[in-house]
């Protein structure tokens, strides 16, 4: 037998004291990374504007590398349009990642549509960048469509407390069936078995 250890019980006053520390630790690490988040969104129109301290010219010595622009002729064009998407690309991940509605997802139909924008103006090669966008965005869209509203349903059963399984009850024309006309209805899985006869 192993001997019983002693706990000290906490009196109530200490366990308020112990909550409120972890609220006001809680607000404060709030109120620290929304102040980022606002200074991010605060400044993001200087982050568009970062085209123009690069040089106007075919290739660019940079200290990254050299960064050349064969189909927008210009590097300071080429800067100008990616910075054109990269700008809002980070607004809607910041409205992403701070969004508490129960539609946030559907904010990734844009998301993705910014990224693909961006990959096309990246690929030199590609003639028509818009053109094929809406091939490659209907299946993602179909996707978060479904996603959101499966969340929506849950989250309106979970709010409301209404049982979906009482959606069986309406037939195509609209009309609710009361449970006797459906126990009617329902043919029993035994019916068309032959009936087993004992002696």
């Amino acid at each position: 037998m192993q001997p019983k250890q002693l706990t000290r019980k906490k009196s109530k006053s200490q366990d308020n004291t112990i909550t409120y520390k972890k609220i006001h630790v809680n607000k404060k690490k709030g109120l620290f990374y929304g102040s980022i988040i606002a200074l991010f969104i605060i400044i993001s129109p200087y982050f568009f504007y970062l085209y123009e301290g690069i040089p106007d010219g075919d290739v660019w010595d940079s200290p990254f590398g050299v960064i050349s622009s064969n189909y927008y002729g210009s590097v300071q064009v080429l800067f100008w349009t990616l910075f054109n998407k990269i700008v809002p690309l980070f607004l809607l991940l910041i409205w992403f990642f701070t969004c508490k509605h129960w539609w946030y997802h559907a904010i990734l139909v844009p998301i993705c549509m910014i990224i693909i924008q961006i990959y096309t103006i990246l690929n030199d090669e590609i003639e028509f960048p818009d053109s094929k966008v809406l091939y490659i965005l209907g299946p993602i869209i179909f996707i978060m469509l479904i996603f959101s509203y499966t969340v929506r349903t849950k989250i309106f059963d979970k709010l409301y407390g209404i049982d979906l399984s009482e959606l069986s009850r309406v037939n195509w024309k609209g009309e609710i069936q009361s449970y006797h006309t459906i126990d009617e209805n329902d043919d029993d899985e035994d019916d068309d078995d032959p009936m087993f006869m004992s002696n």
